[in-house]
This record gives C-alpha cells, structure tokens and sequence, in this order.
C-alpha cells in the first residue's frame, strides 16, 4: 500500500480518480488500435528538396560584403541582364558588392510529404541564413531546388516569398508560408513484385508489436489466397518490418488491399516502455507497462521506497512480490506529496543511472 501524509489524503484520492477514469480511456482506446497506428508502408517516404538562394530587402543586417554572397549576387544579375563589370582576367569585380547589405544568402529546404505530391502543389519551405544577423523583413527571391542525392541537378521545385519569423527570438530562420511551387510530379511507388512491407514506427518498433501484426493480418479470411490457401499473408522479418503477400485477386487494386491491410484491429500490441521527458516544459511519457526495481532513493529531503529496500523516513509504493512496481505508482505517489516536476525528473533519471528503471529514458 501506498503510505501518504494525512493532509494529502484527499488530494490522493482525486489524483486515484482521475487515473482510473484515464486508464478506462486508454484501455478502451487500446483496443481498438490499428495496423496505421503503429506502421507505414515502406516506400511511402518524406523527400526533402534544398537549394541555396538570396534573400532581400533586410535592414541592413544581410551578409553582401562577404565573399560567396556577393558570387551568388553577381551571377544572378548576370543572368537578370545586369552583370557587373570584369577585371583584367574575366572575373567579376565583386568589391563593388560591398556595400550590399541589405542581401542575404540563405539555405531553403522543402518537405514533400510521404503519400507524394503533384506538379503545381505548394508547400512550405524552411530559410536559414548562413552568415546573415537577422532575415526579418526579408524576401526570397526565385531559387530553383534540387533533390537531396549528390550529383542529381534536375530541378523538383521553385521557391519565393516573403519570410516569416517562426520565433522572434531566432532572427536568422524564418519559413515562407507555400512558397514552393513543386516543377515535378512525385509518385511514391510501394508495392513489390507480389507484396508490401510494413515499417513499424520507431515508437513500435519491439518483437512482440510485429509478430502481433503479422497474426492479425494472417487472422484475416479475405486476405489469405485461394491458389494457395496453405500459405501465409504476412511474415515478421524482425522488430520493424513485416512483409505482407498481395494475394491473386488484390494484384490488380493494390490500393484497396493496404487500405484494408492499414484498417487491420490490433488487439495485443504492446505497449511501449519508453519513458520520455522534456526538461524544459516539465513533462513526463511514459507507456503504462514501464517498471521500475526494488530501489531506496534520497533527494531533496525525501526518501522514496520501492521493493525490499528498507528505509526509515519513506514513501512507499505499491508493489507485490510477484511483479515489479511500476513507474506509474512512484509518480502518483510523488504527486501526492506534491513533489516539484523537476525532483519527480531527477528522480526518474537517477532511476535509469542506477539501473533501477526497467524502460528506456529519452530526454528531450
């Protein structure tokens, strides 16, 4: 039983209420989890396009006096008609772009999006300057891009715009809300000669979440082959991947079939013992099964008590000699005594240093 100080007893109590009532929601959310909550289709990808383009009309916070801003400068009035004039050996005379202030050379990226995208689309592009103090009030001017393989120089967009400061505190990056016109169409393909794979997503990635997978879908009657009725739809290669067999009377609509492969109900997938915190907001994931070992831990003047370990001033936790006691009880208990996130934090993560935590700590 949990051991707790009087004056928190109501506070507890409601604490225990709004856990249970959490628990029913994620219990019943639970089961009716599917195959695309937890996997893509391999080959349905994010593609990144970049370029190097230039920015203009800054206050006087571009980056013109240095050397490759005023290159790039110089080529495009070149090829705007206006070019510069040439030094004795046909080189632009770049110290007459000293003064150019008010210009920026920045890095652009474009995301097109895994299910692809078609020729006219617009999406939205990042703008990072590389030696410029400040892109506010800047606009970008056209910039072709390119693929993200070395070599390839065909162009897969056109970006401009003016740029918008995500965070006033970052001067430097900006986006330009739909200012990529995509030049190309991107179909992404994702069947193979008779079958697909499925990706588990890193959150999912675990053993027992793929062969969970593979036996839901093999469960299925319209998915097994009538020209071979012995054979399996789908196989567990590892903890990520899962191939799945298209069978005879799908092949001609592919789409249909992983439309109904992605709508598959998982009702055993296991839940995730990651444990993750973002120090800087306070707060704490973590999945339900994450435990934790019999551990006495001192901080701040409490002393926390899980297990066998005996201490004299503590807070006790649930536990059982049959199953751990799960990180879920300590926190509870933590917040009853009104515990501030950064000790509850600090606790967790001496936890893992310790090896008393039975999950993996990712800190954000």
């Amino acid at each position: 039983m949990r051991h707790l100080t009087t004056t928190n007893v109501r506070f507890s109590y409601a604490l225990t209420c709004v856990a249970v009532a959490f628990l029913a929601i994620a219990t019943s959310a639970h089961a009716q989890r599917r195959v695309r909550d937890i996997c893509r289709v391999k080959g349905q990808e994010e593609n990144t396009l970049q370029g190097l383009g230039l920015v203009v009309g800054l206050k006087g916070t571009g980056d013109g006096s240095a050397l490759p801003t005023a290159r790039a400068l110089a080529n495009m009035m070149g090829r705007m008609g206006n070019p510069i004039p040439l030094n004795v050996n046909g080189e632009p005379l770049l110290q007459e772009l000293k003064d150019a202030k008010n210009v920026a050379l920045v890095m652009i990226t474009a995301t097109v999006p895994a299910q692809g995208a078609r020729q006219g689309d617009l999406l939205h592009c990042q703008v990072n300057a590389l030696s410029a103090k400040s892109l506010d009030g800047g606009y970008l001017l056209t910039t072709p891009l390119i693929g993200p393989r070395p070599g390839d120089t065909r162009v897969y967009g056109l970006a401009q715009g003016p740029i918008n400061l995500d965070d006033p505190t970052k001067l430097v990056s900006g986006t330009v809300h739909q200012g990529c016109r995509l030049e190309a169409d991107f179909r992404n393909p994702f069947v193979g000669q008779d079958f697909i794979t499925l990706v588990l997503h890193k959150d999912h990635a675990m053993w027992q979440n793929s062969q969970d997978v593979a036996t839901a879908l093999n469960s299925e009657y319209d998915f097994q082959d009538a020209q071979h009725p012995e054979e399996k739809a789908a196989m567990a290669l590892d903890q990520v991947n899962v191939i799945v067999r298209i069978p005879t009377h799908y092949r001609e609509n592919a789409a249909q079939f992983v439309s109904l492969v992605m709508e598959t109900r998982l009702a055993g997938a296991v839940s995730s013992r990651r444990v993750v915190i973002n120090e800087r907001v306070g707060t704490i994931v973590f999945g339900a099964e994450v435990e934790i070992g019999p551990v006495a831990v001192t901080h701040n003047g409490l002393t926390i008590q899980t297990g066998d370990v005996l201490a004299n001033q503590f807070v006790g936790v649930e536990t059982s000699p049959v199953s751990r006691t799960r990180l879920e009880a300590l926190i509870q208990a933590l917040n009853a005594i009104k515990a501030p996130p950064k000790d509850v934090i600090d606790i967790i993560k001496g936890l893992e240093r310790s090896g008393a935590l039975y999950g993996e700590l990712c800190i954000e």
